[in-house]
């Protein structure tokens, strides 16, 4: 017999796993590269200071969570966002760890 919070259950597991992608400040670097268009994996590590293996790892996660794609051109695979959904939530984040941070500030006493 099915359980009816299956699907449900199923659903949750995946967007757990997309904020477990998005869990990774290399990843977070890569996204915030790919923000203005696409990108070469060797621009991409250039840009991040990671070395090019590093960014082929994090991409091929990020591709696979449905976040990145891949486009040919020749010899060069160019990466760009596939989900632009990503940035309105990395906005709340960081808007929010703003106004946290803005709180705990005021609370600190002048020396």
């Amino acid at each position: 017999m099915n359980h009816p919070f299956n699907n449900a259950d199923e659903s949750l597991e995946l967007i757990a796993h997309q904020f477990r992608v998005l869990g990774d400040a290399q990843r977070l670097r890569i996204l915030h590269c790919l923000q203005t268009g696409e990108r070469t994996v060797g621009e991409i590590a250039e840009l991040t200071s990671a070395s090019q293996s590093n960014v082929s790892k994090h991409l091929s996660l990020l591709r696979t969570a449905g976040l990145v794609g891949r486009r040919q051109a020749g010899n060069r695979a160019y990466f760009g966002i596939t989900a632009p959904f990503i940035f309105d939530l990395c906005n709340i984040v960081c808007d929010g760890t703003r106004s946290r941070l803005a709180r705990e500030q005021a609370l600190l006493p002048d020396y």
